[in-house]
């Protein structure tokens, strides 16, 4: 595939949530793109015209399947050869298992799909975050197997990394500036290319694909070790009786000084992708030390923060035992829908050791699937709240939405309001994370 070709692209995303989606529809806007998910209701709920996940809006959605997008669950669909070259983007999740080594099936079995599908001259580019050389030394072989052509021969593969941040409409994937390599100097050339042509906030063509894949998982990792550091000072200064906020909004009259704040670290990026380097640094004999702590560190913020609550209780003298308690939020972050490696869950389930009165609310997420999958009931609106008193509430998530709750209504004192992300009004909360 050869530059100034771009006009004769067909493109294909394989995986449409809340990375692949939003490419979609924005390559839509200049090239004809298939869309395929081997989630059928999930495509099934997109057609109708609608995004769960509210990465995408509705109108945006329609406009694009009115034009160049079509979206498929069918595998023969995107088998189908076309005029003129192909390049296929596969942005399927990479989680871990339940012992935090990697899962590398999602992106196997899409790379199976891929290869089936394949023509000569085609470029497969990933997306999904992965420690260096997966794309070549795990991916490749895969397309290689199921396509029956050889790799920089008969096709290419390229690496740009995706940077999507749920939730987050400041920062639309067509502002980010795209990290974007190949697997040959002219490949690499194309992919950056054909990023460019979509995007305005411009690329980094980065010397090889080893290169690009380490840079997303230093980006998240970096990301876990600053937020675990700030999580030890909440500790710290806890047990000080000292207010953390306080002591980074002090901090952060320096000019260099790097404003993080303390909390929990949930979601399928921070809370995941560290693993992955981990992981990979002890096959070549590197012990990574930090990492490994920040990411134990963070994931015992959700029982810290419950253990807090408790503590708070008892010196107000209120009773534990059976308490009536408030949980404000169950996504991973504000303003968003994902509930993946959320730790509100940690919360709910070590409070859970002390009452069986515990009342979720969190009018963003989708309650029957939060009850599938973590086994947790959740209120939908403010009217199933207001019906209560309660002993003590927690302030888990940022949804702005909570600024209109009459938190100190909701749990008189000696009541405890315990505010995890210091969003609620200073006088209505008894402790801060």
């Amino acid at each position: 595939m050869k530059n100034g070709d771009l006009k004769h692209i067909n493109l294909c995303v394989v995986g449409l949530g809340y990375v692949g989606l939003p490419l979609a529809c924005l390559f839509a806007k200049r090239y004809k793109v298939v869309g395929f998910d081997t989630n059928r209701q999930r495509v099934e709920a997109l057609l109708s015209g609608h995004d769960n996940t509210m990465e995408v809006d509705d109108e945006q959605l329609k406009s694009a399947l009115m034009t160049n997008l079509t979206l498929t669950y069918d595998k023969d669909t995107i088998r189908e050869k076309r005029e003129g070259g192909r390049v296929f983007i596969v942005a399927v999740p990479t989680p871990v298992l339940t012992d935090n080594r990697p899962d590398l099936s999602p992106l196997l079995s899409a790379s199976e799909i891929v290869g089936r599908s394949l023509s000569k001259g085609d470029v497969v580019v990933y997306e999904s975050t992965v420690y260096p050389g997966v794309t070549e030394e795990e991916c490749v072989p895969v397309l290689e197997q199921n396509s029956g052509m050889v790799y920089n021969e008969d096709f290419y593969v390229g690496y740009s990394p995706e940077r999507v941040n749920p939730g987050d409409k400041r920062h639309p994937v067509e502002t980010i500036c795209k990290v974007t390599s190949g697997s040959t100097p002219e490949v690499a050339d194309f992919v950056d290319e054909l990023y460019a042509s979509v995007l305005t906030g411009g690329t980094h063509k980065a010397p090889s694909i080893r290169v690009a894949e380490a840079s997303k998982i230093v980006e998240n990792c970096q990301r876990d070790i600053n937020i675990a550091f700030v999580n030890e000072l909440a500790k710290i200064f806890a047990a000080m009786g000292i207010d953390t906020g306080d002591v980074l909004a002090a901090a952060a009259t320096k000019w260099n000084f790097i404003n993080m704040k303390p909390g929990l670290v949930g979601g399928h990026c921070i809370g995941v992708d560290p693993y992955y380097l981990i992981e990979k640094a002890q096959v070549y004999g590197v012990l990574p030390r930090m990492m490994t702590n920040a990411r134990r560190l963070n994931d015992g913020m959700g029982a810290y923060v419950a253990q807090r609550l408790v503590h708070y209780m008892n010196l107000a003298g209120v009773m534990v035992r059976n308490a009536r308690i408030l949980i404000l939020g169950f996504s991973f972050k504000e303003n968003c829908p994902d509930t993946r490696n959320t730790k509100v869950a940690d919360i709910y389930h070590t409070l859970s050791e002390y009452s069986s009165n515990i009342v979720v609310y969190d009018p963003w997420v989708d309650a029957d699937r939060v009850e599938r999958e973590y086994g947790i009931q959740i209120v939908s609106t403010a009217e199933e709240i207001n019906r209560e008193k309660y002993d003590a509430a927690i302030l888990a998530v940022a949804h702005d939405v909570f600024a209109d709750v009459d938190i100190r209504r909701l749990v008189p004192r000696p009541g405890v309001v315990y505010d995890v992300k210091g969003f609620l009004p200073r006088g209505d909360v008894d402790a801060r994370l």
